[in-house]
């Protein structure tokens, strides 16, 4: 029997359009496309500013929305840049929106930091994530030095050793999903 594909949400930490950290989630959507269906979510830029008070009763729609996409996928591909030897502002204030939920437990979640140097940001990200209790595995963890060399201006990936890289993460990932199907976790009833 064939085993159905498993729905991603993807998440890339960038607010520009065409950045090479969506090209990367791009080109994992299509050179994994018979193992994954992945859903871009685009309006990272749209969430408010991360307010625990409006996290209460009624949290923005937008908020809402937001963590039901998480809610129903099968794992988490966030792909993100370093600002000033941190995580974007947007990326931060988007996972914030879910440190009172549990959306995040024992999601299979793989990350990619793709910038100049970024290994603070990977290092925050890896914190972050694993403190929101996401299933985060050491090889489902990226880092992209350097990636204005290795992604085209067309948004194409340049670099074979990057490609393998980004193979053996997405190993990972899958194994983690599938694994996870199989064990109930502790939020469960």
């Amino acid at each position: 029997m064939a085993e159905s594909k498993k729905h991603i949400l993807a998440i890339s930490g960038s607010t520009k359009k065409k950045s090479s950290n969506e090209a990367i989630i791009r080109f994992i959507a299509d050179y994994f496309k018979n193992e994954i269906n992945v859903e871009l979510f685009d309006g990272i830029d749209t969430l408010p500013h991360f307010n625990p008070e409006l996290d209460q009763e009624e949290p923005p729609v937008v908020v809402v929305n937001f963590r039901e996409k998480i809610q129903k996928a099968d794992g988490i591909l966030i792909c993100t840049p370093e600002y000033v030897f941190s995580l974007p502002g947007s990326l931060k204030n988007a996972l914030e929106w879910n440190v009172s939920t549990t959306n995040f437990s024992n999601k299979p979640t793989a990350i990619i930091v793709a910038a100049a140097s970024g290994e603070k940001a990977l290092e925050s990200l890896a914190l972050i994530m694993t403190t929101i209790e996401a299933r985060l595995p050491e090889e489902s963890r990226l880092l992209i030095k350097g990636v204005k060399g290795k992604v085209s201006a067309t948004g194409t990936i340049q670099d074979q050793a990057t490609i393998s890289q980004i193979e053996v993460l997405m190993e990972s990932f899958l194994r983690t999903m599938r694994a996870t199907d199989e064990v109930p976790t502790k939020y469960q009833v």
